[in-house]
Protein backbone atom coordinates (compact mmCIF):
# COMPACT_ATOMS: atom_id res chain seq x y z
CA UNK A 1 0.00 0.00 0.00
CA UNK A 2 1.24 3.48 -0.75
CA UNK A 3 1.81 6.25 0.96
CA UNK A 4 -0.87 8.44 -1.56
CA UNK A 5 -3.46 5.33 -0.83
CA UNK A 6 -3.08 5.74 2.94
CA UNK A 7 -4.10 9.62 2.18
CA UNK A 8 -6.85 9.20 0.13
CA UNK A 9 -10.37 9.45 1.28
CA UNK A 10 -12.48 5.85 1.94
CA UNK A 11 -14.40 4.97 -1.37
CA UNK A 12 -18.07 5.01 -1.53
CA UNK A 13 -18.48 1.36 -1.67
CA UNK A 14 -16.10 1.40 1.69
CA UNK A 15 -18.55 4.22 3.19
CA UNK A 16 -21.68 2.51 2.19
CA UNK A 17 -20.87 -0.68 4.29
CA UNK A 18 -20.02 1.21 6.97
CA UNK A 19 -23.36 3.00 6.68
CA UNK A 20 -25.13 -1.02 6.61
CA UNK A 21 -22.89 -2.18 9.36
CA UNK A 22 -23.89 0.70 11.42
CA UNK A 23 -27.80 -0.01 10.53
CA UNK A 24 -27.42 -3.56 10.98
CA UNK A 25 -26.17 -2.46 14.76
CA UNK A 26 -29.53 -0.76 15.10
CA UNK A 27 -31.75 -3.39 13.40
CA UNK A 28 -33.80 -5.37 15.44
CA UNK A 29 -32.50 -8.87 15.89
CA UNK A 30 -29.59 -8.19 14.22
CA UNK A 31 -27.57 -10.22 16.96
CA UNK A 32 -30.35 -12.38 18.74
CA UNK A 33 -33.82 -13.96 17.73
CA UNK A 34 -36.59 -12.42 19.72
CA UNK A 35 -36.80 -12.82 23.72
CA UNK A 36 -38.22 -16.36 23.97
CA UNK A 37 -41.69 -16.84 25.61
CA UNK A 38 -41.10 -19.91 27.52
CA UNK A 39 -38.23 -21.68 29.65
CA UNK A 40 -37.36 -23.98 26.15
CA UNK A 41 -33.91 -22.29 25.93
CA UNK A 42 -32.96 -22.56 29.43
CA UNK A 43 -29.44 -24.48 29.03
CA UNK A 44 -29.32 -27.57 31.33
CA UNK A 45 -28.17 -27.21 34.71
CA UNK A 46 -24.07 -27.32 34.49
CA UNK A 47 -24.35 -25.97 30.63
CA UNK A 48 -23.45 -22.18 29.82
CA UNK A 49 -25.83 -19.75 27.79
CA UNK A 50 -24.50 -20.02 23.92
CA UNK A 51 -22.99 -16.63 23.05
CA UNK A 52 -24.47 -14.31 20.44
CA UNK A 53 -23.02 -15.79 17.33
CA UNK A 54 -20.66 -13.13 15.65
CA UNK A 55 -21.88 -10.73 13.10
CA UNK A 56 -19.64 -10.15 9.99
CA UNK A 57 -18.17 -6.97 9.49
CA UNK A 58 -19.22 -7.69 5.75
CA UNK A 59 -23.39 -8.64 5.40
CA UNK A 60 -22.97 -12.08 3.13
CA UNK A 61 -24.27 -11.87 -0.06
CA UNK A 62 -23.57 -7.81 -0.31
CA UNK A 63 -24.00 -4.74 0.81
CA UNK A 64 -27.96 -4.19 0.75
CA UNK A 65 -28.13 -7.56 2.36
CA UNK A 66 -27.47 -5.94 5.72
CA UNK A 67 -30.53 -3.57 5.65
CA UNK A 68 -33.41 -3.96 8.20
CA UNK A 69 -36.56 -3.25 6.11
CA UNK A 70 -37.49 -4.09 2.41
CA UNK A 71 -34.95 -4.33 -0.38
CA UNK A 72 -36.15 -4.16 -3.50
CA UNK A 73 -35.04 -3.49 -7.27
CA UNK A 74 -35.04 0.33 -8.78
CA UNK A 75 -38.71 0.99 -9.99
CA UNK A 76 -39.82 -2.39 -8.96
CA UNK A 77 -43.40 -3.01 -7.75
CA UNK A 78 -43.78 -3.17 -3.81
CA UNK A 79 -44.43 -6.45 -2.15
CA UNK A 80 -47.40 -8.02 -1.60
CA UNK A 81 -49.01 -6.16 1.34
CA UNK A 82 -50.07 -9.69 3.17
CA UNK A 83 -47.10 -10.96 3.35
CA UNK A 84 -46.00 -9.69 7.39
CA UNK A 85 -43.02 -12.20 8.01
CA UNK A 86 -40.55 -10.11 9.97
CA UNK A 87 -37.82 -11.36 7.37
CA UNK A 88 -38.43 -13.05 3.99
CA UNK A 89 -36.06 -13.30 1.40
CA UNK A 90 -37.12 -14.30 -2.25
CA UNK A 91 -33.86 -15.92 -4.36
CA UNK A 92 -32.61 -17.52 -7.79
CA UNK A 93 -32.11 -21.52 -6.80
CA UNK A 94 -30.08 -21.37 -10.34
CA UNK A 95 -28.02 -18.47 -10.23
CA UNK A 96 -28.44 -17.46 -6.48
CA UNK A 97 -29.29 -14.26 -7.50
CA UNK A 98 -31.48 -12.41 -4.48
CA UNK A 99 -34.56 -10.75 -5.80
CA UNK A 100 -35.94 -8.82 -2.63
CA UNK A 101 -35.72 -9.09 0.48
CA UNK A 102 -36.66 -7.55 4.28
CA UNK A 103 -33.94 -7.91 6.97
CA UNK A 104 -32.50 -10.78 5.33
CA UNK A 105 -29.75 -11.50 7.96
CA UNK A 106 -32.26 -10.82 10.77
CA UNK A 107 -31.43 -13.84 13.08
CA UNK A 108 -34.73 -15.58 13.99
CA UNK A 109 -35.77 -18.91 14.99
CA UNK A 110 -36.45 -21.97 12.24
CA UNK A 111 -38.55 -24.14 13.98
CA UNK A 112 -38.99 -27.46 11.79
CA UNK A 113 -37.72 -25.87 8.44
CA UNK A 114 -34.49 -26.66 10.52
CA UNK A 115 -34.82 -29.92 9.35
CA UNK A 116 -33.71 -28.93 5.42
CA UNK A 117 -30.49 -29.04 7.40
CA UNK A 118 -30.85 -31.95 8.95
CA UNK A 119 -32.11 -33.98 6.04
CA UNK A 120 -28.88 -32.48 4.16
CA UNK A 121 -26.28 -33.68 6.69
CA UNK A 122 -28.65 -37.07 6.35
CA UNK A 123 -27.94 -37.70 2.56
CA UNK A 124 -24.37 -36.55 2.85
CA UNK A 125 -24.15 -39.04 5.15
CA UNK A 126 -25.83 -41.75 4.92
CA UNK A 127 -26.66 -44.72 2.08
CA UNK A 128 -30.98 -43.84 1.31
CA UNK A 129 -30.68 -47.96 1.24
CA UNK A 130 -29.84 -47.91 5.21
CA UNK A 131 -32.06 -49.93 7.43
CA UNK A 132 -33.45 -47.73 10.30
CA UNK A 133 -35.59 -49.88 12.86
CA UNK A 134 -37.93 -47.08 15.03
CA UNK A 135 -37.38 -47.54 18.66
CA UNK A 136 -39.65 -46.20 21.58
CA UNK A 137 -37.47 -43.73 22.09
CA UNK A 138 -38.45 -42.27 18.91
CA UNK A 139 -41.71 -42.67 18.78
CA UNK A 140 -41.98 -40.62 22.03
CA UNK A 141 -40.45 -37.82 20.96
CA UNK A 142 -41.66 -33.94 21.59
CA UNK A 143 -43.93 -32.94 18.64
CA UNK A 144 -44.75 -33.37 15.68
CA UNK A 145 -44.74 -37.37 14.06
CA UNK A 146 -45.32 -38.99 11.21
CA UNK A 147 -45.84 -42.16 12.89
CA UNK A 148 -43.15 -44.27 12.87
CA UNK A 149 -43.74 -47.79 15.27
CA UNK A 150 -41.15 -49.16 17.40
CA UNK A 151 -39.74 -52.39 15.89
CA UNK A 152 -40.48 -51.21 12.34
CA UNK A 153 -37.56 -51.23 10.08
CA UNK A 154 -37.84 -48.53 7.14
CA UNK A 155 -34.76 -47.44 4.94
CA UNK A 156 -33.48 -44.02 5.10
CA UNK A 157 -35.19 -42.86 2.07
CA UNK A 158 -38.47 -43.61 3.90
CA UNK A 159 -37.91 -41.81 7.28
CA UNK A 160 -36.12 -38.95 5.47
CA UNK A 161 -39.26 -38.84 3.15
CA UNK A 162 -41.43 -38.56 6.65
CA UNK A 163 -38.90 -36.36 7.85
CA UNK A 164 -40.00 -33.12 5.17
CA UNK A 165 -43.42 -34.50 4.45
CA UNK A 166 -44.42 -34.26 7.48
CA UNK A 167 -42.23 -32.98 9.83
CA UNK A 168 -41.84 -35.87 12.03
CA UNK A 169 -39.29 -34.98 15.08
CA UNK A 170 -39.90 -38.88 15.18
CA UNK A 171 -38.02 -39.21 12.12
CA UNK A 172 -35.60 -36.78 12.91
CA UNK A 173 -34.61 -38.47 16.34
CA UNK A 174 -34.59 -41.22 14.31
CA UNK A 175 -32.10 -40.07 11.81
CA UNK A 176 -29.96 -38.43 14.65
CA UNK A 177 -29.68 -41.83 16.60
CA UNK A 178 -28.28 -43.29 12.94
CA UNK A 179 -25.95 -40.30 12.92
CA UNK A 180 -24.18 -41.12 16.11
CA UNK A 181 -26.84 -38.97 18.53
CA UNK A 182 -28.59 -35.94 18.99
CA UNK A 183 -25.16 -33.82 20.09
CA UNK A 184 -22.68 -35.46 17.12
CA UNK A 185 -26.29 -34.71 14.39
CA UNK A 186 -26.21 -30.72 15.55
CA UNK A 187 -22.68 -30.75 15.71
CA UNK A 188 -22.74 -31.91 12.01
CA UNK A 189 -25.57 -29.40 10.66
CA UNK A 190 -23.52 -26.38 12.43
CA UNK A 191 -20.43 -27.81 10.49
CA UNK A 192 -22.30 -27.78 7.49
CA UNK A 193 -23.63 -24.51 8.70
CA UNK A 194 -20.61 -22.53 9.01
CA UNK A 195 -19.61 -24.36 5.50
CA UNK A 196 -22.13 -23.12 3.33
CA UNK A 197 -21.51 -19.70 4.49
CA UNK A 198 -24.93 -19.86 7.01
CA UNK A 199 -23.72 -16.91 9.14
CA UNK A 200 -26.51 -16.67 11.23
CA UNK A 201 -27.45 -20.10 11.89
CA UNK A 202 -27.21 -22.34 14.86
CA UNK A 203 -28.79 -25.01 15.37
CA UNK A 204 -29.79 -26.59 18.85
CA UNK A 205 -32.10 -29.23 18.26
CA UNK A 206 -32.26 -31.64 15.10
CA UNK A 207 -36.31 -31.67 15.14
CA UNK A 208 -36.24 -27.45 15.05
CA UNK A 209 -37.72 -27.61 18.86
CA UNK A 210 -36.98 -24.43 20.72
CA UNK A 211 -33.40 -24.58 22.21
CA UNK A 212 -30.40 -22.83 23.85
CA UNK A 213 -29.03 -20.56 20.81
CA UNK A 214 -30.93 -21.49 18.15
CA UNK A 215 -31.01 -19.21 15.57
CA UNK A 216 -30.97 -18.49 11.44
CA UNK A 217 -32.05 -15.52 9.01
CA UNK A 218 -34.09 -15.87 6.00
CA UNK A 219 -31.47 -15.65 4.00
CA UNK A 220 -29.48 -18.21 5.23
CA UNK A 221 -31.77 -20.53 5.18
CA UNK A 222 -32.50 -19.46 0.86
CA UNK A 223 -28.84 -20.57 0.74
CA UNK A 224 -29.08 -23.70 2.72
CA UNK A 225 -32.06 -24.92 0.33
CA UNK A 226 -30.03 -23.89 -2.51
CA UNK A 227 -27.81 -26.24 -1.49
CA UNK A 228 -30.17 -28.73 -0.41
CA UNK A 229 -31.87 -28.97 -4.18
CA UNK A 230 -28.31 -29.36 -5.42
CA UNK A 231 -28.40 -32.53 -4.07
CA UNK A 232 -29.86 -35.06 -6.29
CA UNK A 233 -30.99 -37.46 -3.85
CA UNK A 234 -32.31 -34.64 -1.46
CA UNK A 235 -34.11 -32.90 -4.25
CA UNK A 236 -35.81 -36.28 -5.45
CA UNK A 237 -36.92 -36.82 -1.57
CA UNK A 238 -38.14 -33.14 -2.03
CA UNK A 239 -40.50 -33.33 -5.13
CA UNK A 240 -42.34 -36.32 -3.27
CA UNK A 241 -45.91 -35.28 -2.56
CA UNK A 242 -47.40 -38.45 -1.24
CA UNK A 243 -45.68 -41.93 0.05
CA UNK A 244 -46.50 -44.76 1.81
CA UNK A 245 -44.45 -46.08 4.90
CA UNK A 246 -44.21 -49.69 6.22
CA UNK A 247 -46.30 -50.57 9.57
CA UNK A 248 -46.08 -53.75 11.94
CA UNK A 249 -47.42 -57.17 10.17
CA UNK A 250 -50.78 -57.50 9.31
CA UNK A 251 -51.79 -53.57 9.19
CA UNK A 252 -52.17 -51.67 6.07
CA UNK A 253 -48.89 -49.27 4.78
CA UNK A 254 -49.21 -45.80 6.11
CA UNK A 255 -49.97 -43.17 3.50
CA UNK A 256 -48.55 -39.68 4.23
CA UNK A 257 -48.83 -36.33 2.27
CA UNK A 258 -47.00 -33.37 2.59
CA UNK A 259 -48.16 -30.86 4.90
CA UNK A 260 -47.50 -27.51 3.06
CA UNK A 261 -50.26 -26.66 0.57
CA UNK A 262 -47.69 -24.62 -1.25
CA UNK A 263 -46.30 -28.32 -2.20
CA UNK A 264 -49.42 -29.73 -3.04
CA UNK A 265 -51.17 -26.69 -4.86
CA UNK A 266 -48.84 -23.62 -5.93
CA UNK A 267 -47.69 -24.11 -10.11
CA UNK A 268 -44.54 -25.70 -10.57
CA UNK A 269 -43.63 -26.32 -7.15
CA UNK A 270 -40.71 -27.98 -6.41
CA UNK A 271 -40.53 -27.66 -2.43
CA UNK A 272 -42.72 -26.76 0.45
CA UNK A 273 -41.33 -26.83 3.98
CA UNK A 274 -43.75 -25.45 7.54
CA UNK A 275 -42.85 -24.85 10.93
CA UNK A 276 -43.96 -23.27 14.29
CA UNK A 277 -42.80 -23.15 18.15
CA UNK A 278 -44.05 -20.62 20.26
CA UNK A 279 -40.71 -18.53 20.58
CA UNK A 280 -40.28 -19.23 16.65
CA UNK A 281 -43.81 -18.36 15.57
CA UNK A 282 -44.54 -19.68 11.74
CA UNK A 283 -41.80 -20.65 9.38
CA UNK A 284 -42.18 -21.36 5.74
CA UNK A 285 -39.62 -22.22 3.04
CA UNK A 286 -41.13 -22.72 -0.27
CA UNK A 287 -39.74 -23.53 -3.75
CA UNK A 288 -41.22 -23.30 -7.60
CA UNK A 289 -40.34 -23.37 -11.11
CA UNK A 290 -42.23 -20.59 -13.62
CA UNK A 291 -40.70 -19.76 -16.96
CA UNK A 292 -37.22 -21.18 -17.13
CA UNK A 293 -36.69 -19.38 -13.59
CA UNK A 294 -36.65 -21.74 -9.89
CA UNK A 295 -37.08 -19.72 -7.11
CA UNK A 296 -37.02 -20.14 -3.10
CA UNK A 297 -39.36 -18.09 -0.86
CA UNK A 298 -38.11 -18.10 2.73
CA UNK A 299 -40.22 -16.15 5.75
CA UNK A 300 -39.77 -16.29 9.46
CA UNK A 301 -41.49 -15.25 12.13
CA UNK A 302 -44.98 -14.85 10.51
CA UNK A 303 -48.44 -15.23 11.68
CA UNK A 304 -51.60 -16.39 9.92
CA UNK A 305 -52.71 -12.65 9.66
CA UNK A 306 -53.84 -10.87 7.45
CA UNK A 307 -54.06 -14.28 5.17
CA UNK A 308 -52.40 -17.65 6.24
CA UNK A 309 -48.84 -18.21 5.79
CA UNK A 310 -49.02 -20.77 3.06
CA UNK A 311 -50.86 -17.70 1.17
CA UNK A 312 -48.28 -15.32 1.75
CA UNK A 313 -45.76 -17.61 1.15
CA UNK A 314 -47.44 -18.39 -2.55
CA UNK A 315 -47.63 -14.40 -3.18
CA UNK A 316 -44.22 -14.01 -2.08
CA UNK A 317 -43.53 -16.81 -5.15
CA UNK A 318 -45.56 -14.62 -7.31
CA UNK A 319 -44.09 -11.53 -6.22
CA UNK A 320 -40.46 -13.14 -7.05
CA UNK A 321 -41.39 -13.82 -10.59
CA UNK A 322 -42.57 -10.81 -11.41
CA UNK A 323 -39.05 -9.47 -10.07
CA UNK A 324 -36.78 -11.96 -12.50
CA UNK A 325 -36.22 -9.31 -15.37
CA UNK A 326 -35.30 -6.47 -13.01
CA UNK A 327 -31.66 -7.11 -11.64
CA UNK A 328 -30.50 -8.46 -8.05
CA UNK A 329 -30.24 -6.69 -5.03
CA UNK A 330 -27.82 -9.31 -3.72
CA UNK A 331 -26.90 -13.31 -4.42
CA UNK A 332 -26.40 -15.99 -1.67
CA UNK A 333 -22.93 -16.40 -1.17
CA UNK A 334 -21.41 -19.69 -3.08
CA UNK A 335 -20.16 -22.48 -0.60
CA UNK A 336 -16.62 -22.87 0.62
CA UNK A 337 -14.26 -25.02 -0.94
CA UNK A 338 -13.82 -27.38 1.91
CA UNK A 339 -12.73 -31.54 1.62
CA UNK A 340 -15.64 -33.26 2.56
CA UNK A 341 -15.47 -36.48 3.62
CA UNK A 342 -19.37 -37.93 3.28
CA UNK A 343 -20.10 -40.84 1.41
CA UNK A 344 -21.96 -39.06 -1.18
CA UNK A 345 -18.28 -37.15 -1.93
CA UNK A 346 -16.32 -40.62 -1.73
CA UNK A 347 -18.94 -42.83 -3.86
CA UNK A 348 -18.05 -39.77 -6.30
CA UNK A 349 -14.29 -38.97 -5.69
CA UNK A 350 -11.09 -40.40 -5.46
CA UNK A 351 -8.92 -39.19 -2.51
CA UNK A 352 -6.43 -36.85 -3.37
CA UNK A 353 -3.38 -39.74 -3.12
CA UNK A 354 -5.73 -41.89 -5.70
CA UNK A 355 -6.47 -38.94 -8.02
CA UNK A 356 -2.42 -38.15 -8.14
CA UNK A 357 -1.37 -41.49 -8.57
CA UNK A 358 1.07 -41.55 -5.74
CA UNK A 359 2.94 -44.32 -4.82
CA UNK A 360 0.98 -45.34 -1.87
CA UNK A 361 -1.93 -45.96 -3.88
CA UNK A 362 -0.01 -48.35 -5.79
CA UNK A 363 1.02 -50.11 -3.21
CA UNK A 364 4.96 -48.84 -3.04
CA UNK A 365 6.10 -47.99 0.68
CA UNK A 366 6.67 -43.89 0.38
CA UNK A 367 10.29 -44.25 0.90
CA UNK A 368 11.32 -47.00 -1.65
CA UNK A 369 8.55 -44.57 -3.83
CA UNK A 370 10.75 -41.83 -3.24
CA UNK A 371 13.65 -43.46 -3.78
CA UNK A 372 12.87 -44.36 -7.23
CA UNK A 373 12.08 -40.88 -8.03
CA UNK A 374 15.49 -40.13 -6.99
CA UNK A 375 16.86 -42.21 -8.93
CA UNK A 376 14.86 -41.33 -11.49
CA UNK A 377 16.01 -37.41 -11.53
CA UNK A 378 19.65 -38.57 -11.41
CA UNK A 379 19.47 -40.69 -14.35
CA UNK A 380 17.79 -37.48 -16.47
CA UNK A 381 20.54 -35.31 -15.04
CA UNK A 382 23.63 -37.39 -15.91
CA UNK A 383 21.58 -38.03 -19.53
CA UNK A 384 21.63 -33.92 -20.07
CA UNK A 385 25.74 -33.44 -18.79
CA UNK A 386 26.66 -36.39 -20.93
CA UNK A 387 24.52 -34.56 -23.91
CA UNK A 388 26.18 -31.47 -23.19
CA UNK A 389 29.50 -32.48 -23.20
CA UNK A 390 28.94 -33.99 -26.46
CA UNK A 391 27.79 -30.96 -27.75
CA UNK A 392 30.78 -29.01 -26.93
Amino acid sequence: MTALSLLAPPSLAAAEARDHREAGAACSNATLPPSPVDSSEVPPPGEPTPDPLPVPDEPPGGERMGACGVVAPPQAPPPPPEVGAKGWVVAELGSGDVLAARNPHGRYRPASVIKILTALVAVRELELSDEITATRADAATEGSSVGLEPGVTYTARQVLTGLILQSGNDAAHALARELGGRRETVRRMNELARRLGATDTRAATVSGLDGPGMSTSAYDLALILRAAMANPEFAEIASTRRAELPTPPGQPPLRIASDSDVAMNYPGALFGKTGFTDDARHTRVVAAERGGHRLVAVLLRGEHRPVEMSEQAAALLDHGFRLTERGKVGELAAPRTTTSTTPDARRTAESPRQAAGSDESRGVPPVLGFLGTLLAALAVLTTVVLHRRKSR
